[in-house]
């Protein structure tokens, strides 16, 4: 007799089954047994061998433990199977962790791209981007992808599928630059499915083709437009006006201007900064006497507050109805192409093109606009004086030197 813990457990007892023993509990019993503990006893590669099974209360019994013993001794002798519990466990353990991966991988091959956009893809981007950006990617997706792929298991997608989809958005009349966000939207949910090991080949955008375009806005105000657009907003928003204004010689986007707070603003030294711009660059901007007077007259408030709130006092997510609306009614009727449409957008483009034809610096033209690269500057440079027709002299005056000297010989002259 020993003890174990407390509990007082029984010397080992053999039974009718040889190499079969058993100890009982002290007190916990089994029907009106006492509750058995089951051990069997073997030879493993000339090495004697004992190890336990469990209790009769979990199910074991002295037949039941003689016939795993003759299976472990059949596969020693045959060298089928595992020769010791330990293998046996060890196997056993070893299928158990192919069966959860096969299980896994099922369960991965089944996600469709609706449950990864919501549950994993989503979340993410709602902490990691702008609200901005986030709602246009809820909005691709709730649109366009869903309806069509939505339901459908990711690992599954394949370019036709993208095709399909290239064809509902263009032939519902939306521009080559709106299928390529929408497509974007789609290559990085399936980039972050690709690093979770759902997907492993490339995005299937890959292999589809997008019609080329030229987005590029070519409207911008003249100093008449510009003004009568102010005269109409003044009446009807002020807030909107003073935004307008703001844009118009500041070059602010309207997002930029949206999440202003009164902390980015020095009166005293004419600066405003704009904090995580677009590609999370940070800049300032640099206010005009009109700028500076219309900032000073609105009400202060503290250095966290937003300066042009919302009707709720919070961020303004787009730009308010009035000034669509306006510039419908002063620029727009008729126009169909978009790039020929005046939006808020056409006020920062105004400021651009008015600096570049008054000779700014396109380098510092740049820094204004908040500009990564300067080939995005570079769409003002025709507007620059004289730059263009300067260079197109120089060719001509090249042309006719060549032409001078080679008019003795051949007599030809350079096209």
């Amino acid at each position: 007799m020993g003890t174990k813990a407390g509990t007082t457990i029984y010397r080992w007892q053999k039974t009718r089954f040889p190499g079969v023993r058993f100890r009982e509990h002290g007190t916990r019993r089994h029907g009106k047994m006492l509750d058995r503990y089951f051990s069997i006893r073997y030879q493993v590669d000339g090495k004697r061998r004992e190890e336990g099974l469990g209790w009769m209360t979990e199910g074991w019994t002295a037949e039941k433990a003689a016939d795993q013993l003759a299976a472990l001794k059949r596969a020693g002798k045959t060298g089928e199977g595992p020769a010791s519990l330990k293998e046996k466990r060890k196997e056993k353990k070893k299928k158990e962790a192919i069966e959860k991966a096969s299980k896994e991988k099922e369960k991965r091959d089944r996600i469709t791209f609706k449950e990864f956009f919501l549950d994993t893809y989503f979340p993410i981007s709602k902490t990691s981007k702008k609200s901005e950006s986030f709602s246009k990617e809820n909005a691709h997706f709730r649109l366009w992808i869903d309806p069509l792929l939505g339901e459908k298991p990711i690992k599954e997608i394949s370019p036709f599928d993208l095709e399909r989809l290239k064809n509902k958005v263009t032939s519902s009349g939306k521009s080559p630059r709106y299928l390529q966000y929408i497509f974007a939207t789609f290559r990085q949910t399936w980039n972050l499915a690709r690093r979770r090991g759902i997907v492993s080949d490339e995005s299937p955008t890959k292999s589809v083709k997008i019609p080329k375009f030229d987005n590029r806005r070519q409207r911008f105000l003249s100093i008449d437009e510009a003004q009568k657009l102010l005269d109409e907003l003044k009446q009807k928003d002020r807030q909107v006006w003073v935004m307008t204004v703001i844009s118009l010689h500041m070059g602010f986007r309207a997002s930029e201007i949206f999440n202003l707070t009164w902390g980015d603003i020095d009166l005293e030294k004419e600066m405003v900064l704009v904090k995580d711009g677009k590609g999370g660059r940070s800049r300032f901007g640099y206010m005009t006497p009109t700028v500076k007077n219309l900032l000073t007259a609105l009400p202060q408030r503290k250095a966290g507050d937003i300066v042009f709130p919302n009707c709720k006092g919070g961020v303004h997510t787009e730009i308010p109805r009035v000034f669509r609306e306006t510039a419908d009614d002063l620029f727009n009727d008729g126009v169909m192409d978009r790039r020929d449409r005046v939006s808020f957008h056409t006020c920062r483009h105004t400021f651009a093109s008015w600096h570049a034809m008054g000779g700014t610096d396109i380098i510092v033209l740049k820094e204004l606009l908040g500009h990564s690269v300067i080939a995005m500057t570079m769409r003002y440079s025709h507007l620059s004086p004289g730059a263009l027709q300067e260079a197109q002299r120089k060719i001509e005056s090249l042309s006719q030197e060549k032409t001078k000297h080679s008019s003795d010989s051949n007599n030809k002259v350079i096209s």
